[in-house]
């Protein structure tokens, strides 16, 4: 038996068709603090973003202004740390993405990211230069990662639990 608790706080309980009342009664029993408290994160969650306002387009083209200058100073930093190559670089404002690298080398990073403290952008750098000797998120492409930075899973951490409200600053 399986409970989820959706972005939007609903929560489902997936069971064996054969499971009967009872037993599907007795797991959501035992599981009811974890259930309150996944809830009650979903709810804190939407109202940290209900209160964080969006900016202006003319803020926005200043992150990506802003951008445009940091990224590509970091990426020709961290790429000669990671002997690794890369070709352009293209700054957007994306709804789903920190950063992005193509199979030619390519690389993409979301202006939104300018909000995030610099250990933040730099991890996103590291994340994807990474991607130029494993296109992938294998154990040998978070060894890469690591080698960089030993720290990346706090500051992926980071991203997670705050990345919903940069995004929503940028307007998404």
């Amino acid at each position: 038996m399986t409970i989820t608790v959706g972005e939007d706080g609903n929560v489902t309980v997936k069971a064996p068709l054969a499971a009967s009342d009872a037993a599907i009664k007795a797991f959501v029993d035992e599981k009811e603090e974890w259930i309150i408290h996944s809830v009650e994160s979903v709810r804190r969650k939407h109202e940290k973003l209900d209160s964080v306002a969006s900016l202006n387009a003319d803020e926005v083209q200043e992150l990506c202004e802003g951008a445009a200058e940091y990224f590509p100073d970091r990426c020709r930093y961290f790429a000669r740390q990671m002997d690794v190559s890369f070709c352009r670089i293209t700054i957007r404002t994306q709804k789903t993405r920190w950063g992005s690298c193509s199979a030619k080398g390519n690389l993409s990073f979301n202006a939104g990211l300018m909000l995030a403290p610099q250990e933040i952008r730099d991890y996103v750098v590291v994340h994807e230069l990474a991607h130029r000797r494993q296109m992938n998120h294998s154990p040998a492409f978070w060894k890469e990662v690591e080698r960089v930075l030993p720290d990346y899973r706090e500051r992926r951490r980071w991203l997670r639990q705050n990345g919903a409200v940069i995004m929503r600053q940028i307007g998404w």
